[in-house]
C-alpha cells in the first residue's frame, strides 16, 4: 500500500505552523470586537441552490469550481466555496434583521476545485465580515478600516487599497452593454477564457490577467461614464470617509468582484509580496442579495481575506507575527518512576494555577529532557530524581541563566508562578 498523503490542494497546519494561526486569530477577534461585530460560525457544506441563486450560473465557480454531491437523501449539496451566501441563510433563518445594523464576522475554511498555486488552494480559509441594514457609505469606509487594521497588527502595512463602483441595478446594464459591444467587435482576439466568459459574465473580463486580454480592456468603456446619480453620490461619500480616517486609496476602474451580488462599492487591497496573486483582501457593497435569497430589501457590505495568502505575505515581509509565543512556561523532567509519580500532582497544580506546563514521561536522559524543553520555549526546568525526592525537593532551572536552585516539590507550581510574575531571572 502506498503511502496516504493529503490531497491535491491542501496542507497541513503543524504545531510550529499553528502559533501563528492562533496568532492572527487573536488579531482577528480583537479588530472586530473594537470595531464591533460579533462571530458567526456556518456550516461547511450547504445546500447547492444557497450558491446558485447567490453566486449566479455561468460563474467559473458554480460551473467550474465547486464541490457538489448528493447525499443519501439524494439532496444536492455543496461544500462551501465562499461565505457570505450561507450567512445571509443563517441571517434570514434566525430572523437576525429584526435590529440593524447587523455587523457580523467569520473565519473558517472554504473549497474550490482549481489549480493548486501558492497562496491558492483546493481548501482555503477565509476571515470575513459582513454588514447588514446600513446604505451609508460610511460603512463601506469602516469594513476598509477594519480589513487594514488586520493586516497592520498582522505586520503587513505595505499595501495598497483599491477602490471602484460597479453602479446597480439601475445603471449596470447599460455598461454591461456596452462592454459586450466593445468586446464583440475584438472577439477574436480575446483569450479563449474570456471569449467564454462573453456570453455569461462579460464583466469578468476585466479581471483576466491573460496578456491577450489586456490591451483590450484597456480600451474598454469606463464604468464611471455610465454611473446612475445616486451610485455617483454613494461613491465619493466613501472616498470622503476614507480620506477623513486618514486611509489612502486609488480608484481602479477595472476592479469587478466575481460573483453577481455585488453593486456599487468594490475594492481590493493587494501586495506584491504574492507575486501576480497579489490580492490579499476582496470586497464590496451587495445591496441585492439579501433579497435574492428571500428576505427583505437590506443593503449589505463587507469582505473576505484569505488567511492562508496572509500568512505568506507576512512571512515574506518579514511579520513577527506569532514569533514571540512560547509553547511552554515549565518543563517537569523526571527521572525515574517514583520521581515521575511524585511530579504528577505538581504538574496538575502548575497547570490548574494556569501555567502551561508538561512532563516528559520518557524518563531519557536528563539533558536531552531539559534541551526538549528549551527547544519548546520552556523559561524553566523542575529536575527530580532520587536524590531530590528523598530530600522532598526538586531543582529548579531557569533555562534562560541556566542558573539551579533547590526548592520545595511540593510548592514548586507556586514559587514557578512567582518568578514568572516577577518578570526577572533567579538563580540563587
Amino acid at each position: 500500500m502506498s503511502n496516504l498523503t493529503a490531497p491535491r490542494g491542501t496542507y497541513d497546519i503543524l504545531p510550529a505552523q499553528s502559533v501563528r494561526w492562533q496568532a492572527l486569530e487573536e488579531i482577528i477577534d480583537a479588530s472586530c470586537a473594537r470595531f464591533g461585530y460579533g462571530e458567526i460560525r456556518t456550516p461547511v457544506f450547504e445546500s447547492t441552490d444557497v450558491f446558485v441563486r447567490t453566486i449566479g450560473e455561468g460563474t467559473d465557480i458554480v460551473d467550474k469550481e465547486m464541490y457538489t454531491f448528493d447525499d443519501r437523501a439524494g439532496r444536492s449539496l455543496t461544500l462551501r466555496p465562499e461565505l457570505t451566501a450561507p450567512v445571509v441563510r443563517a441571517v434570514l433563518e434566525h430572523n437576525l434583521l429584526q435590529a440593524v445594523p447587523l455587523k457580523l464576522y467569520y473565519r473558517g475554511p472554504f473549497f474550490r476545485y482549481e489549480r493548486p498555486q501558492k497562496g491558492r488552494y483546493r481548501q482555503a480559509h477565509q476571515f470575513g465580515v459582513e454588514c447588514f441594514g446600513a446604505a451609508a457609505p460610511q460603512v463601506d469606509a469602516e469594513v476598509i478600516a477594519l480589513a487594514l487594521d488586520v493586516l497592520s497588527r498582522s505586520g503587513i502595512r505595505e499595501v495598497t487599497t483599491e477602490l471602484n463602483s460597479m453602479g446597480c441595478s439601475s445603471c449596470r446594464p447599460a455598461y454591461r452593454a456596452a462592454l459586450i459591444e466593445h468586446f464583440n467587435r475584438h472577439a477574436d482576439e480575446l483569450s479563449e477564457l474570456s471569449k467564454a466568459r462573453l456570453q455569461t459574465n462579460p464583466l469578468r473580463i476585466l479581471d483576466s490577467k491573460d496578456a491577450a486580454d489586456r490591451a483590450l480592456i484597456e480600451a474598454a468603456p469606463d464604468i464611471n461614464d455610465f454611473l446612475c446619480a445616486q451610485c455617483v453620490a454613494h461613491f465619493e461619500g466613501t472616498q470622503i470617509a476614507l480620506r477623513a480616517m486618514g486611509i489612502d486609496f486609488v480608484r481602479n476602474h477595472r476592479i469587478v468582484r466575481g460573483l453577481d451580488y455585488y453593486t456599487r462599492t468594490v475594492f481590493e487591497i493587494t501586495s506584491t509580496s504574492l507575486g501576480a496573486q497579489s490580492a490579499v483582501c476582496g470586497g464590496g457593497r451587495y445591496d441585492d442579495l439579501v433579497q435574492t435569497m428571500g428576505g427583505p430589501p437590506t443593503p449589505g457590505v463587507g469582505f473576505g481575506m484569505g488567511m492562508d495568502r496572509l500568512l505568506i505575505v507576512a512571512e515574506a515581509v518579514g511579520s513577527t507575527l506569532g514569533a514571540s509565543e512560547r509553547t511552554l512556561d515549565v518543563a517537569f523532567v523526571a527521572l525515574d518512576d517514583a520521581s515521575l509519580a511524585a511530579v504528577v500532582p505538581v504538574l496538575q497544580a502548575a497547570r490548574m494555577a494556569g501555567l502551561r506546563a508538561d512532563v516528559d514521561y520518557t524518563l531519557r536522559k536528563m539533558d536531552k529532557q531539559v534541551k526538549a524543553a528549551a527547544a519548546r520555549g520552556a523559561v524553566y526546568a523542575v529536575i527530580v530524581g532520587s536524590d531530590e525526592l528523598a530530600a522532598g525537593e526538586a531543582t529548579l532551572q531557569d533555562l534562560r541563566t541556566r542558573e539551579r536552585v533547590r526548592v520545595r516539590l511540593a510548592g514548586a507550581d507556586r514559587e514557578i508562578a512567582r518568578r514568572l510574575d516577577d518578570g526577572r531571572p533567579h538563580g540563587t
